[in-house]
């Protein structure tokens, strides 16, 4: 016999009793999650903003702001099983699109960079954690099961199944195996210039060393 079909909300609740152990039952995730409330809020104002109710979508937006201190912007795509940890002062822009099965901890932004039209903001594939305080910036993606660490600024890119630290993100795992320091798809122009030196004085050792095979030939 066919599964029965599982609704949104009940696919968000079981993604917050899978993700954390401090949900004790379906009443408290209702009665006191502010990710679970800013998510039914989102779906409501979602639906008036693609019927073309923008106005009274934002507001909707507003108060769930106001509420839960978590803005996502109601023209941005959300999927399924969404879990949006404590979530206070995560943002989501306009042109943002989230996957299915993604973790979003508290101060998370996925914002634009204030020079793009149009696509502005990342897209989030499925099953991608983005820890603590984490800034996603600009209209790339985010591969599947990527995970973003805590702090982190992310302006390029991020394959799938990569780790990604720092300020600017650079990828440090890529699917499982540590990734050379030098070999960053993310930029950083301080590290850049520090490998750049490294190369240079591996290639004056080299000529050192043949300059002192031929002295002693």
């Amino acid at each position: 016999m066919a599964d029965k079909k599982i609704s949104e909300t009940e696919k968000i609740i079981r993604s917050i009793a899978k993700h954390d152990p401090a949900a004790r039952s379906r009443a408290e995730i209702i009665l006191t999650y502010s990710g679970f409330h800013a998510l039914m809020f989102h779906r409501f104002a979602h639906l008036l903003f693609r019927h073309r109710y923008k106005l009274l979508a934002r507001i909707i937006s507003q108060i769930a702001k106001f509420l839960t201190g978590i803005e996502i912007h109601p023209a941005a795509q959300i999927g399924s099983g969404v879990f949006i940890d404590h979530g206070a002062g995560v943002v989501i822009g306009e042109t943002a699109v989230v996957g299915n099965n993604v973790l979003i901890y508290q101060g998370v932004t996925l914002g634009g960079t204030g020079k793009d039209k149009g696509k502005r903001h990342p897209t989030i594939e499925d099953n991608v954690m983005i820890s603590a305080g984490a800034k996603v910036l600009g209209p790339f993606t985010v591969g599947r099961g990527a995970k973003i660490g805590a702090g982190s600024i992310v302006l390029k890119e991020v394959p799938p199944n990569a780790t990604v630290v720092g300020v600017p993100g650079r990828i440090v795992k890529l699917d499982g195996e540590r990734v050379d320091d030098c070999c960053q798809s993310l930029p950083d122009p301080a590290w850049d210039e520090l490998c750049r030196l490294n190369k240079r004085i591996e290639q004056l050792s080299e000529e050192l060393e043949d300059l002192r095979g031929k002295k002693e030939r």
